[in-house]
């Protein structure tokens, strides 16, 4: 009778211990899951970017002269704005969230890529505006 119960404790541990692997497990798919989602968010924003030049480039002979840059800017300041909310929201998550077996990216690394990302996007806009400035 003792053994049958010590075999039935040995059971129930043997569970729990595979049910924390499992939750384990569920949260480093969703701390890589959640890098994942920041690289396209990323992506999307590098897109924004981007399709402003790609505008500025294309339209640029546009009159008035401020007009494609106006639009292109518009862009680049989307793209900033993704950059921002992806870091943000990838911090979030990775704040809340504790990762076992996966080795994650930090925060603060979220943050510089993002950061990098958005100071060579106005640094971008800038160069757009300064370009063959027209004469008046």
């Amino acid at each position: 009778m003792a053994e049958e119960q010590n075999s039935k404790i040995d059971l129930a541990e043997n569970r729990t211990d595979l049910a924390k692997s499992r939750t384990d497990w569920a949260e480093d798919r969703t701390v890589l899951a959640n890098e994942r989602t920041f690289a396209g968010w990323m992506r999307t924003g590098l897109a924004a970017v981007g399709i402003g030049l790609g505008f500025n480039a294309l339209f640029g002979k546009l009159q008035p002269f401020w007009l494609p840059r106006a639009i292109a800017s518009l862009f680049i300041l989307i793209g900033i704005f993704i950059f921002y909310m992806a870091q943000r929201n990838g911090c979030r998550v990775q704040r809340r969230m504790s990762a076992h077996d996966a080795k994650p990216m930090k925060g603060m690394n979220l943050q510089l890529i993002a950061g990098a990302m958005a100071t060579g996007s106005i640094c971008l806009a800038i160069g757009m505006w300064l370009i063959e400035m027209p004469d008046n």
